[in-house]
């Protein structure tokens, strides 16, 4: 065991427990809604006064001369700061663009290393390492609680387990870190039923879905939000980061073939300057309209406005924009691929996509407004995933995992009573 850290036993009655999260997928000055679901995830957790965190969110370095365009000045990022009370660093960690998939684990471990060994060494303590993304930020969790004698659990959120394992090394990697995690967690069970592909006994996976902050998300002045906004005939949305496989060319494309209705995309990405110049070439120009990346307040706003959202994404792992949008009344119309089945379950949720191309976005659209559901009975669909249960469920596990770590360290009777104590209270 390191030198820097020796966890002391833990139970549940003594302390809340103090937890160490560890992800490139969360909000900073730059790019302040990157991983926002990350986040407001962690934040429900630690509202319940049973948890404390530190959050270690590297950011990735390149030579001063070269810009990544879609990752924007991240060299702007503090590398030290606060985020809703929670203290965040912004280590940097080497990033090759496009190439260098299989250094990334590499990279990010030896920056997570040189920060953690500074808290340690300024007297921080961490009951449990709390990863996001498995790749390559999962794999270098593990490392890293190995390293340092800390349990690990890693959550698996989409791409990181839906394509990136199609890759020789970083699947290897990735059943490796599975492998060695002390906990394990996917937001769908289609992200589940994928590690268990990948050779994870199926025991050895939590399913935790996201869940939808209903206080934030609801219902708002509609007629006042589309006056404001000059919205007077149908409106669909579509709210993502401007890449391709989130789908926006198929929704603008769709367009050309549903009269009398109007888009407003949401989101900032490289694709922005081509969906701008598809919209022209088809003549969409005037019902299209790009509002940028738009707070969280104000992105419920342009929910209650719409008369529906569309998803068109080819790969998601849960996409947290369908239950903000059902939330606020909005039902949807979306691509039927990985979690998204295990969100629109009914026709008040909305309608799920038989093809994922303009034709099925306009076949979509087409059956839902054929029998609209009313917008409370959306609302009070999406009431179903508030994020009580999550938490709860994260709570649970985090104790079993530290009941265990404490077991492996007593002798055998005491290993045996403390099993057994634990799960009595469990």
């Amino acid at each position: 065991m390191n030198a820097f850290f020796s966890p002391s036993p833990w139970t549940p009655e003594d302390r809340p427990l103090s937890l160490l999260t560890v992800t490139t997928l969360f909000p900073n000055a730059i790019r302040p809604q990157h991983g926002r679901f990350v986040a407001t995830r962690l934040a429900k957790l630690l509202a319940t006064g049973e948890a404390t965190a530190d959050v270690i969110a590297p950011v990735p370095w390149m030579p001063s001369w070269l810009r990544y365009a879609p990752a924007g000045r991240l060299d702007l990022v503090p590398r030290r700061t606060t985020l809703d009370g929670l203290e965040v660093h912004h280590p940097r960690y080497f990033v090759v663009p496009k190439a260098g998939m299989s250094l990334s684990p590499t990279t990010l471990y030896r920056s997570l290393k040189q920060c953690l060994a500074k808290l340690l060494a300024e007297g921080r303590r961490y009951d449990l390492i709390d990863a996001h993304y498995f790749y390559p930020d999962g794999v270098a969790a593990v490392r890293l609680g190995r390293h340092f004698g800390i349990p690990v659990v890693v959550t698996a959120r989409g791409s990181d387990l839906n394509l990136i394992p199609e890759f020789s090394a970083p699947r290897r990697m990735i059943r490796e870190a599975a492998a060695r995690a002390d906990g394990l967690v996917t937001v769908c069970q289609a992200l589940k039923d994928k590690l268990v592909e990948l050779g994870t006994p199926a025991e050895g996976v939590t399913v935790l879905r996201n869940g939808v902050d209903l206080d934030l998300f609801k219902p708002g002045d509609r007629s006042r939000v589309r006056r404001e906004l000059g919205l007077t005939q149908r409106t669909l949305g579509s709210v993502g980061w401007l890449i391709e496989r989130k789908g926006h060319h198929h929704v603008i494309r769709a367009l050309a073939s549903l009269p009398d209705t109007d888009l407003l995309i949401v989101g900032e990405g490289p694709e922005r300057d081509s969906l701008e110049r598809l919209a022209g070439s088809l003549g969409l120009t005037g019902r299209v309209r790009f509002l940028g990346t738009l707070t969280q307040q104000n992105l419920a706003a342009v929910y209650s406005a719409l008369d529906a959202l569309v998803l068109a994404s080819s790969r998601e792992g849960w996409a947290n924009v369908l239950l903000e949008s059902m939330a606020c009344g909005t039902p949807v119309v979306a691509s039927a691929i990985w979690g998204t089945p295990e969100v629109v379950t009914t026709p008040d949720a909305g309608v799920l996509m038989e093809k994922y191309d303009a034709e099925g976005i306009v076949d979509g659209v087409r059956r839902l407004f054929a029998k609209l559901p009313e917008r409370a009975a959306t609302r009070r669909h999406a009431e179903k995933f508030d994020w009580h249960d999550t938490t709860q469920g994260q709570l649970t596990l985090l104790r079993r995992v530290l009941a265990h770590r404490r077991a492996c360290q007593l002798d055998p009777a005491e290993a045996i009573a403390a099993t057994r104590a634990q799960s009595l209270r469990l």
